[in-house]
């Protein structure tokens, strides 16, 4: 599984692998069932810290990707729905607009604009 992630990417490091993972699940490099490298060794490939490879593979397992399973490590539970993990952003970028004072006819106004 070759990951990279891209120096002039302003998100933060840990949704940067979050993605870089994300699309060797979908593009097959890694199939479900599969167990992902240690975190150490991902942390290495990416050359970033091992907490944010850790805070990376949470937030898939928490999208319903991966399974930690005690002394078996990382699997991959599924491939992702690309619509789904659009779905996610979405509820997201509403919440931080919530937490603005924004509602979601105000965001649907900027989709709006930017389409």
């Amino acid at each position: 599984m070759l990951l990279t992630l891209d120096l002039h990417d302003r998100r933060p490091l840990h949704e940067q692998a979050a993605d870089a993972i994300r699309r060797a699940i979908a593009d097959g490099e890694v199939a479900p069932g599969d167990r992902l490298p240690p975190a150490r060794d991902l942390a290495v490939a990416l050359q970033i810290n091992a907490n944010t490879v850790l805070r990376a593979l949470r937030q898939l397992r928490d999208e319903g990707l991966l399974e930690f399973r005690r002394g078996r490590g990382v699997s991959v539970l599924s491939r992702p729905d690309p619509r789904a993990a659009l779905r996610s952003k979405l509820r997201d970028l509403l919440a931080e607009a919530r937490r603005h004072g924004c509602g979601a006819e105000e965001v649907r106004g900027w989709i709006d604009e930017e389409t």
